[in-house]
C-alpha cells in the first residue's frame, strides 16, 4: 500500500538512508547528478522547513522522496519553455531501489499535480540528468513533453533534459 505525505524532520535520517542506496546505483550507471555530498541533510532539512518535501511510503517505510517547489533554476531559461510562467517543479526525486516498479515515482509525480492545482499553477516542470534512462521513460508516459537540454552551474560538466506538462 502506497501513501504520500509531507515529510517531517524526523523523516530525514530515513531519506538520507534511501539516498545512500540510490547514489551508488546512479553513479554505476554513469549518472553523476548526485554524489556523496549532494543532496545532503541540510538540503532536505531546508526542503522540510519550507514545506516542499514529500515522501511516499510503501508498507509503512519511506520508499520515495521528492521536493515539490516553485523554484526554477536560472539555467531553465535555456529550455524550450517560458520561465516567466510560474510552475511547480519536481526536484530531488528518488525511489528506494527495493521499491522500484511499485508506483512510488508515479505517486510522487501525481502529488506534484495535486500541489500544482492547489496552488493555482497550470504548469509542471522537471529536469533529469541526461544519463537517467528511467526518468526519461517515465516523464513522457505521464504526459510531459521534452523541452530541451540545459546545463546547471552547480553541477558542472553534466547535461540535463527538461520536461514540462500543462494542466487543464
Amino acid at each position: 500500500m502506497l501513501a504520500t505525505r509531507r515529510a517531517t524532520l524526523a523523516d530525514v535520517p530515513a531519506i538520507l538512508a534511501l539516498i545512500s542506496r540510490v547514489v551508488p546505483l546512479m553513479n554505476a550507471s554513469g549518472n553523476f547528478q548526485w554524489s556523496a555530498d549532494y543532496p545532503n541533510e541540510a538540503v532536505f532539512a531546508s526542503d522540510v522547513a519550507r514545506g516542499h518535501l514529500w515522501v511516499t511510503e510503501f508498507d509503512g517505510t519511506i520508499a520515495g522522496v521528492a521536493a515539490l517547489t516553485t523554484d526554477q533554476d536560472e539555467e531553465y531559461a535555456q529550455a524550450d519553455w517560458d520561465v516567466s510562467e510560474p510552475a511547480l517543479v519536481t526536484h530531488r526525486l528518488a525511489v528506494n531501489p527495493a521499491a522500484q516498479g511499485k508506483g512510488v515515482a508515479l505517486a510522487l509525480m501525481q502529488q506534484a499535480e495535486t500541489q500544482a492545482i492547489a496552488q493555482g499553477l497550470r504548469v509542471l516542470r522537471v529536469d533529469t540528468n541526461s544519463e537517467n534512462a528511467a526518468t526519461q521513460r517515465l516523464f513522457p508516459k505521464l504526459g510531459y513533453r521534452f523541452a530541451g537540454e540545459i546545463t546547471l552551474g552547480f553541477r558542472p560538466g553534466l547535461r540535463f533534459f527538461c520536461y514540462e506538462k500543462r494542466l487543464g
